[in-house]
Formats: structure tokens, sequence, C-alpha cells
């Protein structure tokens, strides 16, 4: 993976974890090492790439971004990430955050609306050498059961409710991370899977873009 970096961009990189990261109260050193060791830059398209250390989200087309690496950290944090989880991620996107979590668990699947995206996300990830990681093309809001029952979702877009695919693919005593929508903005919140239900944290405000969907799936989603 060395071969992608250059001195500058592994100064650049450690320069991000220790400011943005670790600095604003990030403690979780397998997720810290994992951060160390992804190259974001590679992630980011040519247009952007001078900004890819920067505490900022970027545009990565089809009004879609990469989120700011501190708020990546920190939903990868609390979903508490361990060697053998099997993880379902809704929003591929850049594939950054995807290939955080291959550093951290067994397998990640990871759903995605937009083709293009997936593609671009899925030639990095290989060129990188990901070999734990699935990609589907869906929506993201019927889960995936083929793959189920996981047990940590994470979600990478702000959504107007947790479906229930989300709650049923989810094992007991599993996490859930997501941005929700709420009465004035967006909340990021944990949800832990107990006897069949979730037991809801919140974890603050935040800004993320809307959760592409099926609209005309109406209420079975």
């Amino acid at each position: 993976m060395m071969d992608f970096d250059s001195k500058e961009t592994i100064e650049q990189r450690k320069n991000m974890v220790e400011r943005q990261l670790i600095l604003r109260g990030i403690k979780n050193q397998r997720v810290i090492e994992a951060f160390l060791r992804v190259p974001r830059h590679m992630f980011v398209p040519p247009s952007h790439r001078d900004l890819s250390y920067q505490d900022t989200p970027l545009p990565i087309g089809y009004g879609q971004t990469i989120s700011q690496p501190y708020i990546v950290a920190l939903m990868v944090e609390l979903l508490n990430p361990e060697d053998g989880d099997e993880v379902l991620e809704i929003g591929t996107g850049s594939g950054y955050q995807t290939a955080i979590l291959a550093e951290l668990v067994k397998m990640v699947y990871s759903v995605e609306r937009i083709p293009e995206l997936i593609k671009r996300a899925g030639g990095i990830l290989s060129q990188l050498g990901y070999r734990n990681v699935v990609l589907v093309e869906g929506d993201g809001s019927k889960g995936l059961p083929r793959f189920s029952p996981y047990d940590k979702i994470i979600v990478s877009a702000c959504s107007k409710k947790i479906y229930p695919a989300w709650v049923e693919e989810l094992k007991e005593e599993g996490i859930i991370v997501l941005p929700l929508e709420a009465e004035r903005g967006q909340n990021l919140v944990r949800g832990i899977k107990r006897k069949g239900k979730l037991v809801l944290e919140d974890h603050g405000g935040c800004v993320f873009v809307p959760l592409v969907e099926d609209e005309l799936q109406g209420e079975s989603k």
C-alpha cells in the first residue's frame, strides 16, 4: 500500500490523525492506526486531492461527499469494530470508510445506490489490496439480507428513520451507527440491539448528505 504514498502524504496523514482525531478525543488505538494506514488521498477526486488531509468533507460527484476525517473516525469508534466482525455499510460513497472498516473487521458488505461510485470505489479498494470487501449496488434502506445477520451496521448518509430491515439484520447485542434526521438538523445516533429492539444513544449534531432511497417503496421500506 505504501507504493501509493509519498513522504509528503504520509506526513500529512500523521498530522491529520494527531490534530483532527486524537486532539478531538478519538481514543480507540486500532481506529487511530487504521487512519494512519489508509491513504485518504486515493479516494479523493484529482480536482480536490490537495485538500485530502484537511478537516473538511469533499465532493466526489453525483451530489455525494467524502466525509471529514473526524466524523468518520467518530462513527467508526462508536461502532466499536472487532477483528471477527461482519459489518454492513449503507452507502459506499468514495470507499474511504469502507477501507477503514476493512482494516478493522473480518468482512465489510457495502451497499451503494450510485453505480458509478461503486465502480470507482471498487477499483481503488482492489488497487489497494483489500480482499475482505463485497460491494453491492442497491437501495440501502432495504438492508442486505443475503449476508445477514451482521455484527455491526454503519450508515454513511442521513436517514429519515431507522428502517426495519436494519434492525432485523443486526445480531442481538449488535451496534448500528447512523446520522438520523431530527426536528432541527441531524443527530448522530448509536443503537444497541437488545431483546430485538434498539436502545438508542444521541451523540450530538452532524451534517450528512441525505440517504438516496427508492421513493416508490413508500412506507414498505
